[in-house]
C-alpha cells in the first residue's frame, strides 16, 4: 500500500486500515481461511460435494468471528434396477479371408510407386501437379491460389465437382474450372458463392502396385512368405476383434443396467463433465498448434454451443459412474492388493516413475484403486448375464 510519509509497504497496519477502510483485508483474509475451514466441514459432516460452494456471508468484522454458510450440491442416491441376470446379445466378430486381402490391398497401396503418364489425359486415381488461381466476379480471394499443387483425382480434397473437372486434361493443358462453395463452407466469405479457377496441368502420375507374393512379404514385414504374412495379419485383425467385442459388450452391459436406475443427476456434476470434455477437446487441439477460441471461430460454434453439444455424453457419463459405484457399494467389490501393486508397477514402467514413489502417492493409488473397481463391477455384470448368440 502507498501512504503517505511511509515507505511503500512499511506503513503500519493500523494506519492502513484509516486510510481504506478496515474491510480492505477482508477479501485476503476470507481466501486465506475458508478453503481450509469448508474442507473439515466437508469431511467432519461426510458431505460429498459435487459442485463448487456457493458462499454467503453471514458476519464478518473485526473483532468478530467469521460466519458463513456454505450451498452444494451432493452425490445424489442411486436406486439400482436389475443389474444380475440382464440379457445382452453376446458380441462377437470374425475376420474373414476377405479382411486379409483387403489390409495387404492397404499395404500394397502404401508400398506403391508412381510413374509418369505422358502418353493419355488425366483419369480418376491419377495423381496430378497443378497450378490453380481461384477467382470470385474476377476478384481473387485468399488461399485460392497454388503453383505445383500435388492432387489425386478422387480423393474428394478439393471443393466439390472440382476434381471431376481435371479428369480428361492433357500435360500442358490450361483450363478454366467453375464451381460452388459448399453452403457450411468454413469460411463465411465464400460459403454458398461460385468461383472460377484458372488450371494449368504439369503431370500425370499414376500408382504401380507391386505384386502381393512372396517378395512383396519380405519387402514390408520381418516374413519371408506370403502365408506367414497373412498368418500374422490374422492375428492381429483377432486380437483387434477381441478389444473391440469386450469394449461394445461393457458398453452394451452399462447401458443395460442404467435404464433400469432412478437417479437425480445434480447439475453440477454435469458441468464438471462438461468442463473436463472441453479441456479435453483444448489439449487435442493444442497437439495441432490450435487454441480453443481459434477452433470455435474456424467452426463458427461459440463455448456455450460446444458445452450444449456434450451435454448428452455428459449425462450418460456420468450416469454410468454412478450407477457402478453403487453397484460396487452393493457387492462390496474391492480389488485385491496385490492387483493394485501389479497395476502401479505397470503404471511406473510405463510412465518411467519408480514403484515406491507412485505407492506412497496416495492420491494417485486411490485414482488406481477407483478404476480397478470400476472395470471389476463391469465385469461382474457381465459375468452375471445371460448372454444370447
Amino acid at each position: 500500500f502507498t501512504i503517505p510519509g511511509f515507505r511503500k509497504g512499511k506503513a503500519p497496519m493500523a494506519i492502513v486500515e484509516r486510510t481504506y477502510g478496515s474491510s480492505i483485508f477482508y477479501e485476503d483474509t476470507f481466501n486465506e481461511l475458508v478453503p481450509e475451514i469448508y474442507d473439515e466441514a466437508i469431511k467432519e459432516n461426510k458431505i460429498e460435494a459435487v459442485s463448487t460452494p456457493q458462499i454467503d456471508i453471514s458476519q464478518m468484522e473485526k473483532g468478530k468471528d467469521l460466519k458463513f454458510t456454505a450451498i452444494v450440491q451432493i452425490k445424489p442416491e442411486v436406486k439400482l434396477g436389475k443389474y444380475k441376470g440382464i440379457e445382452l446379445k453376446k458380441i462377437e466378430y470374425t475376420v474373414s479371408d476377405k479382411d486379409i486381402e483387403h489390409e495387404l490391398g492397404h499395404m500394397a497401396e502404401h508400398n506403391a510407386r508412381l510413374v509418369n503418364v505422358e502418353d493419355r489425359s488425366v483419369e480418376k486415381g491419377d495423381i496430378t501437379i497443378i497450378d490453380f488461381a481461384g477467382s470470385i466476379d474476377g476478384v481473387a480471394f485468399n488461399g485460392g491460389t497454388a503453383e505445383n499443387q500435388e492432387l489425386e483425382i478422387g480423393s474428394n480434397k478439393f471443393i466439390p465437382g472440382f476434381e471431376d473437372q481435371v479428369i480428361g486434361m492433357k500435360i500442358d493443358e490450361e483450363k478454366d474450372i467453375k464451381v460452388t462453395f459448399p453452403e457450411d463452407y468454413f469460411s463465411k466469405d465464400l460459403a454458398g458463392k461460385e468461383a472460377t479457377f484458372k488450371v494449368k496441368l504439369h503431370e500425370i502420375k499414376k500408382k504401380e502396385l507391386p505384386k502381393i507374393d512372396d517378395d512383396f512379404a519380405k519387402d514390408v514385414s520381418e516374413f519371408d512368405t506370403l502365408a506367414d504374412l497373412k498368418a500374422d495379419i490374422k492375428s492381429k485383425m483377432e486380437k483387434e476383434n477381441e478389444e473391440r467385442a469386450k469394449y461394445e459388450s461393457e458398453e452394451a452391459a452399462i447401458e443395460a443396467v442404467c435404464k433400469d436406475v432412478e437417479v437425480e443427476i445434480p447439475s453440477g456434476m454435469i458441468e464438471t463433465e462438461i468442463d473436463n470434455m472441453v479441456k479435453d477437446v483444448e489439449n487435442k487441439l493444442s497437439y495441432q498448434g490450435l487454441t480453443l477460441d481459434q477452433y470455435l471461430k474456424l467452426t463458427n460454434k461459440t463455448n456455450e454451443s460446444l458445452r450444449k453439444e456434450f451435454d448428452e455424453q455428459a449425462n450418460k457419463a456420468v450416469k454410468s459412474r454412478l450407477v457402478l459405484e453403487a453397484i460396487i457399494k452393493a457387492e462390496d467389490i474391492k480389488p485385491e492388493d496385490k492387483a493394485v501393486e501389479e497395476k502401479v508397477k505397470e503404471m511406473a514402467k510405463n510412465y518411467g516413475r519408480s514403484e515406491e514413489e507412485l505407492l506412497k502417492n496416495e492420491g494417485f493409488k486411490s485414482y488406481i484403486v477407483d478404476n480397478m473397481k470400476y472395470e471389476k463391477a463391469i465385469a461382474f455384470i457381465l459375468d452375471n448375464a445371460k448372454m444370447k448368440k
